[in-house]
């Protein structure tokens, strides 16, 4: 009797097995690249060129690098001190921490090299105007909130007007905003006369 169980229950575990082999797998989970962000710090088209020939140079320094370390002889009598690694610019390295790159490799300089040229390329530049030039800190918190506002990647382009007073003027590609107090006080001229200056007989209440 235990033999014929046996026999009866061995197609049923056949099939269940079969199952399990054919069973599909689950599908892996696909982690997007992340988009690459510039520091609040490079604001300007000027930084941005700034930081391209940095990374440019250091590009250069880790090829010659590689050079000088292929032509160490195999067995010296003496084991020779290797060359220094070349060092990234504070803002190179500020940059690659943001994006999570590893400036040694020459795949992440290439990512780099990349975002940096369509960022020239592509960004909205807006330009603007102060009496008075801005401080690095006041510039800082503008541009954030204009990548959290208007677009990730724009860049900002400062003037000076020492004829606007309090506020500033902002210039795009196509539009002009004029946020100075000069142009508040002309938008409301008569408001401020009618508020200043005594009322004319036979207008009082």
């Amino acid at each position: 009797m235990a033999l014929d169980h046996k026999t009866r229950s061995g197609p049923k575990l056949s099939k269940t097995k079969a199952k399990l082999e054919h069973k599909s797998p689950k599908p892996a989970k696909i982690e997007l690249p992340q988009p690459f962000k510039l520091p609040v710090f490079i604001g300007s088209p000027a930084d941005l060129g700034r930081l391209a020939r940095q990374l440019e140079s250091l590009d250069e320094a880790w090829l010659q690098h590689g050079l000088r370390r292929q032509s160490q002889p195999p067995k010296p009598p003496r084991p020779p001190k290797l060359p220094t690694s070349p060092q990234a610019s504070q803002l190179l390295d500020q940059t690659a921490k943001l994006n999570n790159l590893n400036l040694s490799r020459q795949a992440d300089r290439q990512r780099l090299e990349r975002f940096l040229a369509d960022t020239k390329a592509q960004a909205p530049v807006l330009g603007v105007s102060f009496s008075a030039e801005p401080t690095a800190a006041f510039m800082e918190k503008l541009v954030s909130w204009l990548r959290q506002q208007i677009h990730p990647q724009v860049l900002v382009t400062v003037g000076l007007q020492p004829t606007l007073g309090v506020g500033c003027v902002v210039r795009s590609t196509n539009k002009y905003f004029d946020f100075s107090l000069r142009q508040a006080f002309t938008k409301n001229k008569q408001l401020l006369v009618d508020e200043i200056l005594p009322p004319k007989a036979g207008q009082r209440a």
